[in-house]
């Protein structure tokens, strides 16, 4: 009963921090990667797919991204896709190749983007801290119903303290080297 109170909070707090990875590497650099287009979604014989899904997504240098559309009929909806994407991309179809390059960050744009992540990082924390909430109500009510011993619900407390700051800690060190990465000239 404790093991698996723990092995929840534990695959919960594993699931934030999986979602701060996905959520920090949307915000771009000024370097280019294959998956700063995964959230792109465009229109595929009528449903909305990942441009990963439609076309080949590939390296062209560090600051370049080439998108090779499966089907000469989606470069245009992939084009704009990526146009109107909130990534502020400037596509260039050459042929049956988008070449999507990567503008130089400002100054001011990297400091704007360090808050954003920043905000990102403490959204985390506050997800991990609601998981050890809430698996600390759990114990409690277990020992209200004498169904675990006072030393128990401590000792299993304690446990969820420790992978609270785990997580914290991780938490802080994926922080760090997104704004490392951001400030790099």
């Amino acid at each position: 009963m404790l093991e698996d109170i723990k092995k929840t909070a534990d695959g919960k707090m594993q699931k934030s921090l999986e979602s701060l990875k996905n959520d920090l590497a949307k915000v771009r650099t000024g370097r280019a990667h294959a998956g700063l287009l995964d959230h792109v979604m465009v229109e595929y014989y009528g449903s909305m797919v990942a441009v990963n899904q439609v076309a080949n997504v590939n390296l062209g240098d560090s600051r370049t991204i080439n998108v090779q559309p499966y089907e000469k009929s989606m470069i245009g909806k992939v084009e704009k896709a990526i146009r109107d994407c909130d990534l502020g991309l400037n596509p260039a179809t050459n042929g049956d190749l988008i070449r999507v390059p990567m503008p130089m960050l400002t100054e001011e744009r990297r400091r704007d983007l360090t808050k954003i992540v920043r905000g990102e990082a403490e959204g985390a924390k506050v997800a991990l801290r609601n998981v050890r909430r809430d698996a600390n109500d759990t114990l409690k009510k277990l020992l209200k119903e004498k169904e675990i011993s006072e030393d128990d619900e401590r000792r299993a407390q304690e446990d969820v303290q420790k992978m609270t700051d785990k997580a914290v800690a991780e938490v802080d060190k994926l922080l760090a080297a997104k704004e490392v990465d951001l400030m790099a000239v």
